[in-house]
């Protein structure tokens, strides 16, 4: 399997960017990923040291259109992989640059 294959994206939100300060970050992956594949390919992306690898899936939702057909369909699912680097360490892609307020 490819890298590209396994880390599809970073989950960028409200509450990954709270992780971030936690030396945790979150990426949505491939349902088949393992969690030392994820570890080897975070390791050999990002040059860091990952402490620990967490999963969860979010199941697939059914959902209806509210158009005159009424028809339904169902959102797939996804898996995502929060993991855990060392503390002095960081990955560029979850740095967020502060706005000025007006």
């Amino acid at each position: 399997m490819n890298q590209r294959d396994i880390i599809k994206r970073p989950i960028i939100s409200e509450k990954s960017l709270r992780l971030v300060g936690m030396s945790k970050y979150m990426f949505e992956v491939s349902k088949d990923a393992k969690k030392g594949c994820i570890k080897k390919v975070i390791e050999d992306l990002f040059n860091v040291n990952v402490l620990s690898v967490s999963t969860l899936r979010n199941a697939p939702k059914q959902k209806r259109s509210l158009a005159k057909n009424k028809t339904s369909y169902v959102r797939s699912g996804i898996k995502k992989a929060i993991v855990e680097i060392k503390k002095d360490q960081k990955i560029d892609l979850f740095d967020v640059k502060e706005g000025k307020k007006k």
